[in-house]
């Protein structure tokens, strides 16, 4: 009797950039993106649920659209940029519209499928700012949620788009002060020459 050799499988070294964060790591050419981020990266807020692209709760933005981890292999995933929810979040701490409005709004109660949600409303409102009752509801119909009814998933979309207005007006106002404030100081500062 011979000894017999199990084939090992073939192990691709593969480069992601995740979050802005480029990231190296040896995968199977069969992993799946959602299982390489959450056992290979760390990166546990992308949840697995049903593994067949139903349930929504692995969805991370690829190129800034919603994509379901878990139908995905991770090894066609390079050359992309990938946003989990971790990567949501400004740098400093602040929290994305979206992740405030789910917190303000409690759209959420056990919590597994609100990654998700998250990513998915993000991308949404980068397409429409202002969406009605209506578009909101549609917008999260891809991703289930067996514990909120969807109520308050669907207010936090809405307060999350108000949360974004809001924002965007500080910045604006913020900016036209800056502004306002150079023009008054060259106004009030003396010309070259002027015996002031």
């Amino acid at each position: 009797m011979t000894e017999t050799q199990i084939p090992t499988e073939q192990r691709l070294d593969i480069r992601l950039s995740v979050n802005g964060v480029l990231r190296t790591t040896t995968v199977t050419p069969r992993r799946l993106l959602s299982d390489c981020l959450r056992h290979d990266l760390g990166l546990t807020g992308t949840h697995v649920g049903c593994e067949h692209g139903v349930c929504g709760a692995c969805t991370v933005r690829i190129d800034g659209k919603p994509m379901r981890a878990c139908l995905m292999f991770a090894v066609s995933a390079q050359g992309h940029e990938i946003t989990t929810v971790e990567g949501l979040a400004d740098a400093d701490g602040t929290m994305h519209p979206v992740q405030q409005a789910f917190r303000e709004c409690h759209g959420l109660q056990c919590g597994f499928c609100t990654p998700g949600f998250l990513t998915v409303v993000s991308a949404f409102l980068e397409e429409n700012p202002a969406p009605t009752e209506e578009e909101a509801r549609e917008a999260v119909s891809g991703n289930l949620c067996r514990c909120t009814g969807y109520q308050n998933i669907v207010k936090s979309v809405l307060r999350a788009a108000a949360i974004t207005r809001e924002r965007k007006g500080t910045e604006e106002r913020k900016g036209t002060e800056e502004g306002k404030g150079t023009d008054e100081r060259k106004a009030a500062a003396p010309a070259e020459g002027d015996a002031r």
